[in-house]
């Protein structure tokens, strides 16, 4: 297979390419084809060749709650939005993966029903500490924990002390810990029942998130462990971050993009679909959340997808004391982003860095997230230019619910890739991933 761009992101340059392709590997960016040969697709003058996107934060729920969302249907919208591997998070199904056999639960839901690549993070829980080696030889990615409730009670949070004792055994392990980020006592907790966002965003202000991760940096610095936070929305967290990093913390931060595509002057009052924890927060910390992306204190954006029924969402009611938190956007976390970076001057090298490369080598699937020798041909074609408004029924996740219903977005993805095949939609092509394999 050769695929032609007069346009492709390649590292730090867009360049053209002429990608030679065999048995589902990049063999050469420059193929050489015989005299009068043509390339077997060449794309089209306002296209953008792109390696396939790697989102590391997807929450696939199955089995046990795939009424939720199931790895057919999730993979589905991946593909469509230029994603070719996600990990898939720990909990919101039962079993949640915080033991082999809740792992192999899930490899087995997921068994020839994904329609692009998919791994898997394991889960750390005050009472699983001698599940974590097993899991970690089973090949996760690493291990989610939260500081605070989950909001599924299969899923305990971590106090301080057994927060140690995973890092501890995480440390030996080499293995990375993502965290949920918010300190349980700057939440308020007590019953709310509003349909007004302002009430629902003042229960969980920033400092939520800055107390978080001071705790965690020095759990982390203490233990001599790698720790990851996770779909940071408070921009004051991110002194937090910095001054970490500068007394040799080995901590990573990501956001999503409903954080640097959404604020909250935009939720109206009743508008549940807006919902998701941390907040959705105001302009300005938006600002400074694109300031965090462009300095390199954030490293990655990855969409937190995690949709539930409609009825959990409260949209009859608009009750955002009682929805679920959760924003299902992994098929339009490329256009959001792109649409918001383009305007203010950051190019498809940055999107590619934050959304395929960076996450990739967070889970070193070095071989993923690029367009290089020897990676696998995963590819996203790409239309920079072309706008589209959002509707619900061109959402392939199982429950279409939407905070980008009726927003314009633009960059459209024509086409995607897996290992050098086009990802149709109907026949599964996707593999299972396990940490270190290629």
């Amino acid at each position: 297979m050769v695929v032609h761009a007069a346009r492709a992101v390649v590292g730090a340059t867009v360049r053209q390419v002429t990608l030679g392709i065999r048995d589902g590997r990049i063999r050469t960016l420059d193929a050489e084809l015989a005299p009068g040969a043509q390339p077997d697709l060449v794309l089209a003058d306002d296209e953008v060749l792109l390696p396939g996107l790697v989102d590391t934060h997807v929450h696939v729920n199955e089995p046990g709650r795939t009424e939720w969302e199931g790895f057919d249907s999730a993979t589905r919208a991946a593909a469509a939005g230029g994603v070719t591997t996600i990990i898939d998070m720990p909990l919101n199904s039962v079993p949640p993966t915080t033991t082999v056999a809740g792992l192999r639960a899930k490899q087995e839901a997921a068994q020839g029903r994904v329609h692009v690549d998919v791994g898997f993070w394991g889960g750390a829980v005050p009472d699983n500490l001698s599940h974590l080696r097993g899991l970690h030889d089973a090949g996760v990615m690493g291990f989610k924990a939260f500081l605070l409730p989950s909001g599924v009670e299969e899923f305990a949070h971590l106090d301080d002390a057994s927060l140690r004792e995973v890092l501890a055994e995480l440390a030996e392990l080499d293995a990375l810990l993502l965290v949920h980020a918010e300190d349980e006592a700057e939440i308020d907790a007590r019953p709310l029942v509003t349909r007004a966002y302002a009430d629902f965003l003042a229960t969980r202000p920033p400092r939520a998130e800055q107390v978080a991760i001071e705790r965690l940096a020095a759990a982390a610095a203490q233990r001599g462990a790698r720790v990851h936070v996770v779909h940071v929305s408070a921009a004051e967290a991110l002194t937090t971050v910095r001054e970490a990093r500068e007394r040799g913390v080995a901590l990573t931060v990501e956001t999503c993009p409903h954080y640097l595509s959404l604020t909250g002057a935009e939720v109206a009052d009743g508008h549940t679909e807006f919902k998701c924890c941390p907040p959705i927060r105001d302009g300005a910390n938006q600002d400074l959340l694109w300031a965090g992306l462009a300095d390199g204190t954030i490293e990655i954006i990855v969409s937190d997808h995690s949709p539930c029924t409609s009825a959990l969402k409260c949209l009859d009611t608009g009750d955002f004391g009682q929805a679920w938190g959760g924003i299902g956007s992994v098929q339009l976390g490329l256009a959001a982003v792109w649409t918001q970076a383009r305007a203010r001057g950051h190019t498809l090298v940055d999107l590619v860095r934050w959304m395929s490369e960076g996450p990739a080598d967070l889970v070193g699937l070095t071989h993923k997230g690029r367009l290089a020798v020897g990676a696998d041909a995963d590819l996203c074609v790409l239309a920079p230019e072309e706008s589209f408004t959002v509707e619900a029924t061109m959402l392939h996740h199982r429950n279409p619910d939407t905070p980008y219903a009726g927003r314009t977005l633009t960059g459209t993805v024509r086409a995607t890739w897996l290992r050098g095949i086009p990802v149709d939609g109907a026949v599964p092509t996707g593999r299972l991933l396990r940490r270190g394999e290629r």
